[in-house]
């Protein structure tokens, strides 16, 4: 399976777009930060997402990203696909032309399984992540890490002014 960095960055940035944006829209700095994914790759990402109309972008001060709809309508396939993602396990593409331009014995086998992999990935929505208890641990983790760090900026900039 060739599933890249696109494709994992623009589900792990959904995740905790869903994570945290139920009170608020969230900031792609926000989002950068928490997750340690660059702020102009995030860019790149939520412009192909806005696009699927997955997310809504709200601008001016305290703007941000939230999702065009909720979590347990937003299906992992979706976001894979939105970044235009290949989920594709066979070495041609999925042409046929794997072995001198014909199919080559196994191309069927890869060929259904990239279908099941999409099938899967179709049926978990970002809801059902959420409820999961070990990437409920994780997202204490990181807010607890990143409030952590706010503060002492926060402090360090009180003490510079003063």
């Amino acid at each position: 399976m060739r599933l890249t960095t696109k494709g994992r960055y623009a589900v792990t940035a959904m995740l905790d777009l869903a994570l945290h944006g139920d009170q608020s829209p969230v900031s792609l700095a926000e989002i950068s930060e928490r997750q340690g994914i660059s702020l102009s790759y995030l860019e790149q990402l939520f412009s192909r997402l806005r696009r699927q109309k997955l997310v809504s972008s709200i601008r001016g001060p305290g703007g941000g990203y939230q999702l065009s709809r909720g979590a347990d309508t937003v299906f992992i396939a979706e976001v894979v696909d939105a970044v235009s993602e290949s989920l594709d396990t066979t070495r041609c593409g999925n042409r046929g032309d794997c072995q001198q331009g014909e199919k080559c014995l196994t191309h069927h086998l890869w060929s259904d399984l990239s279908d099941q992999i999409h099938l899967f990935l179709s049926s978990i929505s970002l809801d059902d992540l959420m409820k999961k208890r070990e990437i409920q641990v994780v997202a204490t983790r990181q807010r607890l890490r990143y409030q952590a760090e706010r503060d002492s900026q926060a402090i360090n900039t009180e003490r510079l002014i003063s």
